[in-house]
């Protein structure tokens, strides 16, 4: 008797006689972990009882490769991938990459452009009638009208262009698991949480955003929209934006899985490995193949961060006890190697953070800034304490800190500074400063400078008292919307008086639906000053070049 694949089927061979129920389309490669979200949610849904097949980067002058595994019973998804397709393909000055990590080879262009509409057209082609639902950042980050950097333009909701029949936004096991039992018993899938759809009539009861056609001729809305989905992310409630003749409709966002949920979905068998079918090396694979997930959201809300503004602010994270069962299980896997190489989320050291309040009570567009919000409850002594037992299991020679760390929260507690400096640091420790300059630091939402040089000053010091040379490795952005020639320059004397040379640099890009790509189109910061803004390449080089010393 053939023994049954340990990976979700992408072919005709290893799906047998079997009729999908749900098929999953992807612009990454099939990787069975759970960084990849094919094989987060496909997973997922098995566990649920659903058959799930996975047809990964398709041709797209075809819809032959959609066929491949039959027309599911219930509905196909689709998803960009782990970036947005464009971001994917072009650099801050709309040069085509030649690289991608998420495909075998790490070759570029196995992804169409605006690969989310590109594929759901692919699928309607191919199983007419079907129920196309969106997912992914792509699809969660362009929900609503969007400025498009690529382009220069505001584009419409991606519901409209691919004309799919729903879109899920941010984390999507509540909406996608809904989404397959509603159908299953032949009910209506519009309003499930986490989700929107189109309609011809609107809403009475949602909050009414700018419309496609305001923004078009009066830009500053494009922040009046951008602020409101913002907070309904956090707080709740219903909104819906008209385009022409037809509205998007926002239905509330889903709650976040609770611990034992996650816990669950952590304890699914990811085999941690790229399908066989491939005969390249996947770049991503060797970056996370034996990373852990602690926990989800960011706290911070910076303003041009697309994952944190796709996961949320609150913080959902994994109970100890199954980090450190997955932890044992990393050391039974075949390809172990002895390193666990990060152990986070969209941050490093919030793992067990949690709000006092709740937050249909909160108003801050960030927990961290401008100061650290006094309802705030961060757990960095109990992760010290996780990640040192970690490092005392049985075949695990090393643990790593590659998430980003939140500096100005690390402050907070001793403990956790000094294990992280002197036990978890590979001799490069990587943060993301941003920049110097108070003024521009304020509109990214990150803090004050000074509790960068505080850090740096006990990481040198610590570094010194283990007797290990260690060093950090400042992530910086030039060109950032209010920033002008004169702050990049006041950042590059302070480099230079270190003697540090940028290693991270990049140059500021505007992804869909981020505060700071409505600050950019629009010329205002969230208050609706007027701001300056290096627009041309001319202009957003010239800052790059001083930063980066060119």
């Amino acid at each position: 008797m053939k023994t049954p694949s340990p990976f979700l089927p992408m072919t005709r061979a290893e799906l047998g006689s079997v009729e999908l129920d749900v098929l999953l389309v992807t612009g990454d490669a099939y990787v069975d972990h759970p960084s990849f979200g094919a094989a987060l949610l496909g997973r997922w849904l098995k566990a649920h009882g659903y058959r799930v097949g996975v047809i990964a980067q398709p041709r797209w002058d075809s819809p032959d490769d959609i066929r491949r595994l039959g027309r599911p019973r219930l509905f196909a998804g689709v998803s960009a991938g782990a970036l947005d397709s464009m971001l994917a393909h072009y650099t801050a000055f709309r040069k085509k990459r030649h690289d991608d990590a998420y495909t075998p080879g790490g070759c570029a262009g196995a992804r169409p452009n605006r690969a989310c509409i590109v594929y759901a057209g692919l699928i309607k082609r191919a199983f007419p009638g079907m129920p196309v639902i969106l997912g992914g950042i792509e699809a969660s980050l362009r929900r609503a009208a969007h400025y498009d950097f690529w382009t220069d333009a505001l584009r419409r909701s991606i519901l409209l262009d691919s004309k799919a029949d729903l879109l899920v936004y941010g984390m999507g096991e509540r909406a996608i698991l809904e989404i397959a039992e509603r159908l299953r018993k032949g009910k209506d899938i519009e309003g499930i949480p986490g989700t929107a759809f189109v309609r011809r009539e609107d809403d009475p009861q949602a909050a009414r955003l700018p419309s496609f056609e305001e923004i078009q001729s009066h830009p500053k809305l494009l922040m009046k929209g951008t602020l409101a989905l913002e907070r309904q992310m956090l707080n709740g409630g219903w909104a819906s934006q008209k385009h022409a003749d037809r509205n998007v409709i926002f239905a509330p966002p889903a709650e976040p899985l609770g611990t034992q949920e996650l816990d669950k979905l952590y304890s699914l068998p990811f085999t941690r490995r790229a399908h066989p079918s491939y005969k390249q090396k996947i770049p991503a694979v060797e970056m996370i193949q034996f990373s852990l997930a602690s926990h989800r959201g960011c706290a911070g809300g910076c303003s041009f961060c697309s994952l944190a503004l796709h996961q949320g602010r609150r913080i959902a994270s994994r109970s100890r006890r199954s980090i450190e069962e997955e932890a044992r299980a990393l050391t039974r896997h075949p390809d172990w190697k002895g390193s666990i190489t990060d152990l986070g989320g969209p941050s490093a050291n919030m793992w067990g953070a949690s709000c006092a309040v709740g937050p249909e009570q909160c108003r801050r567009a960030s927990c961290l800034t401008p100061s650290i919000c006094p309802h705030f409850q961060d757990s960095q002594d109990a992760l010290a304490d996780m990640l040192r037992f970690l490092k005392t299991l049985p075949g695990v020679r090393h643990v790593r800190v590659a998430s980003g760390v939140r500096h100005d929260l690390a402050l907070r507690s001793g403990k956790y500074l000094r294990a992280l400096i002197g036990e978890f640091t590979g001799g490069q420790l990587k943060l993301a400063p941003e920049h110097s300059c108070g003024r521009v630091l304020r509109l990214m939402r990150k803090p004050g400078f000074k509790s960068f040089t505080e850090f740096l000053a006990v990481f040198e010091r610590e570094s010194s008292a283990r007797g290990k040379e260690q060093y950090v490795v400042p992530y910086l952005v030039s060109a950032f919307p209010g920033c002008t020639d004169s702050d990049m320059r006041e950042l590059s004397k302070w480099l230079k008086a270190r003697g540090w040379r940028p290693q991270q640099a990049q140059c500021f890009i505007p992804t869909p639906g981020t505060v700071a790509s409505a600050m950019y189109h629009a010329g205002i910061d969230p208050d609706g000053r007027a701001i300056e803004v290096a627009r041309s390449d001319a202009e957003r080089n010239r800052q790059h070049r001083i930063l980066v010393g060119g």
